[in-house]
């Protein structure tokens, strides 16, 4: 029942709001704002009688989508361009500071969409008294920039306590089933249940939905069973205790609900309860990285890309130390839920167009201080997190599924991506033994592209000081992450140097282009992408180009980098999945894949922390009884004496695929090389078995 005192506040805000549109107290242009913000507001409340009434589940399909259409159109790409939550367009109508604000303002007003659907009403209260009081402001006459930023950042610090608390609760809390109960108790058969998460649904969930509800029920059987097996299998493979362990999250696109529904009761066999976060709406707790939830299609990935780091109008120590203070709090407000919590299981999707996002000065972006606060955040928090929910204690999964956006080819890539994520995991645990036994041997592995694939890049290894009991390699297969397979270590970052180099590649929802980083020991030197530079025309000057260039590296830096201007090289891998690469060729669709599925098609290097951040000190072995000693790297082992110079939060695999490869030579001690790829192809004895896949492409 809702707090009586909290229905009041509502009230009277609803009722402030609806007198804002027949007011002409506020001189133009900002009338006009304020105007156009409340008829939102005025749309979310009317939303929110029909939720809470009950007759929004009931409505028919064209009548719940007239809905979403109401909801979200004003941000779809045909609209956008003037609309006041574009940073770009507020600034043009209302100047550019009063326009950064006021944009900020309305895109945090836009998450009462859900906040109605899940019945957050003090969300809504909260967004609904700032803007009543920054209208108030404007009564007044045109106030300070100060004014109205004050008025925000209070009311983002003051709530924290309650907003960021609650992004803790939703992580490990099973009570909160709103998601749950839409999976588990609609009619999957048709798609009209979408529209009941609040969501924006596109045609890409439709087709998905409608795809898969006339999958026969094996099939849909033997996804969900591929996923959750993966995911209590890694568990066995790591040596952690699952039954210790009552939820379990799982992650996923709008669209798969019949697939989640096998997988929830699968997990509930298992004795695990299972959460369904939502991926954040407020800027209080959005991860400028990506997405960290469940999901619908984006209504305008541009919107999202200007909005991604509006937490910098309030990012500032006191609230850092504050928001810290809160995650200390809610973990052991939810300690015992904490302790419960097993890790999530994540379904990925791809296939999506291409996103080539416009950087507009107008956009809310870190300062330098910011940035370095962020970033102190980050490793502040980390160790909160890990007291109440252990590395060591805590496993995941993760798997990628196609969209109907990939094409005509759709339902042929999607049977064809069940098939590469079900391979005989035993087979290639034998042909990874060959290649770790190989590598074993050698003090660095030289990697060279081949093309204009420019890598020239020498990864050393950590040492072995017990070859018959110890490796360097984890001999990796479909547990945690699926698809199979690839062998991979923690490099030795003394005597890692020189450049990578990809063609092109996906990292989240962002396709980068002719991709380079240069390392010298170990660490990223320099980095570049030409996303910024394709689009210049021929004419375009030096200094054009130039500032195309650093919009590049900038790039880089936040999407991959997630803000460090240098990480470590925190992985080195080979992969085997000569199938998934096979296909990729066969569809044409190697630019449109995930790097889930692309890092098992080639050798792929991670920026950041190692595999095993968290849980070095928890042992860790192969198949063949053999410990992967190789955890720790020269960073991670700070983390015994500080662990905040030991972890950064990131890890970003990067692959080079095997047609951009010229060789991989295992280096030996006394300068002797033994060729592992040439020429894209597997050369060891005992693997030339995986070449049969690519032999379907001639």
């Amino acid at each position: 029942m809702e707090d009586s005192i909290l229905l009041e506040r509502y009230a009277l805000s609803m009722e402030r709001i609806r007198r804002i549109l027949e007011e002409e107290t506020v001189s133009d242009p900002f009338r006009a704002y304020f105007q156009d913000a409340a008829g939102f507001l005025l749309a979310v409340s009317e939303l929110r009688e029909v939720i809470m009434s009950g007759a929004f589940k009931g409505l028919e399909t064209e009548e719940k989508k007239a809905w979403n259409e109401r909801l979200y159109g004003g941000i779809l790409p045909g609209n956008y361009e003037k609309s006041y939550v574009n940073p770009a367009y507020a600034a043009k109508m209302l100047g550019e500071d009063m326009g950064k604000l006021l944009s900020f303002l309305y895109a945090e007003i836009r998450g009462d969409i859900v906040y109605a659907f899940e019945g957050r009403l003090l969300e809504i209260v909260i967004w609904n008294e700032a803007f009543i009081e920054i209208y108030n402001l404007f009564e007044e006459g045109i106030p300070e920039e100060k004014q109205v930023r004050d008025v925000i950042y209070w009311c983002v610090s003051d709530y924290c306590d309650e907003t960021a608390a609650f992004r803790v609760r939703e992580g490990v809390d099973p009570s909160l089933d709103f998601a749950k109960k839409i999976i588990m108790e609609s009619d999957l058969s048709e798609p009209s249940y979408l529209y009941d998460f609040g969501e924006y649904v596109s045609e890409q969930e439709i087709s998905l939905s409608k795809f898969l509800s006339g999958l026969p029920e094996e099939t849909i059987r033997r996804i969900a069973d591929t996923f959750t097996d993966g995911y209590i299998r890694g568990f066995s493979v790591m040596g952690r205790d699952l039954s210790k362990k009552k939820t379990a999250a799982i992650r996923y696109p709008l669209g798969f609900e019949r697939v989640i529904r096998r997988a929830v009761k699968n997990f509930e066999a298992a004795g695990l309860s299972v959460i369904f976060p939502r991926t954040a709406v407020s800027s209080v707790s959005r991860n400028p990285g990506g997405k960290n939830g469940w999901f619908g299609s984006s209504p305008n990935k541009q919107y999202d890309y200007d909005h991604r780091y509006d937490c910098a109008l309030f990012y500032d120590k006191a609230f850092r130390d504050r928001k810290l203070s809160v995650l200390k709090t809610a973990y052991e407000t939810y300690k015992k839920e904490a302790a419960d919590y097993a890790g999530p299981a994540v379904l990925e999707i791809f296939g999506e167009e291409g996103f080539s996002p416009v950087n507009k000065k107008e956009a809310w972006a870190f300062t330098e201080k910011q940035q370095k606060l962020y970033l102190e955040f980050r490793n502040l928090s980390m160790p909160v997190t890990n007291a109440y929910i252990p590395g060591d204690e805590t496993s995941f999964t993760i798997m990628a599924f196609p969209t109907p956006e990939i094409g005509p080819d759709f339902e042929a890539i999607f049977k064809e991506t069940i098939r590469i994520n079900t391979l005989d995991h035993e087979k290639y645990q034998k042909f990874q033994l060959i290649l770790i036994d190989t590598l074993d041997q050698a003090e660095y592995v030289h990697v060279l592209g081949r093309g204009e694939n420019g890598t020239d890049l020498r990864v050393a290894l950590a040492p072995v000081s017990d070859p018959e009991k110890e490796t360097r390699f984890e001999n990796c297969v479909d547990d945690v992450n699926i698809p199979l397979g690839e062998v991979f270590t923690s490099p030795k970052l003394s005597g890692t140097e020189g450049l990578l180099n990809v063609g092109t590649v996906y990292i989240g929802e962002i396709q980068f282009k002719n991709l380079k980083l240069r390392f010298a020991d170990g660490r990223v030197t320099s980095v570049s992408c030409d996303n910024f530079l394709a689009e210049l025309p021929e004419t375009a000057s030096e200094e054009e180009k130039a500032a195309a260039a650093e919009a590049g590296r900038t790039l880089v830096i936040q999407e991959i980098m997630n803000g460090h201007e240098s990480l470590p090289m925190g992985e080195f891998a080979i992969g085997t999945n000569t199938a998934a690469y096979a296909m990729a060729e066969q569809f044409g669709i190697l630019d449109r894949l995930p790097i889930l599925i692309v890092e098992k098609m080639g050798p792929h290097f991670a920026v950041g922390d190692t595999c095993y951040s968290w849980s070095e000190d928890s042992p860790m072995y192969n198949p063949d009884g053999k410990e992967m000693t190789a955890r720790d790297n020269e960073v991670s082992i700070l983390r015994k004496e500080d662990p905040s110079k030991a972890y950064f939060g990131v890890h970003t695999d990067i692959t080079v695929p095997y047609k951009e490869i010229g060789r991989i030579d295992a280096v030996l001690p006394d300068g002797k090389k033994i060729p592992v790829i040439v020429d894209g192809r597997f050369v060891l004895p005992g693997v030339l078995e995986l070449n049969e896949e690519l032999d379907r492409l001639i």
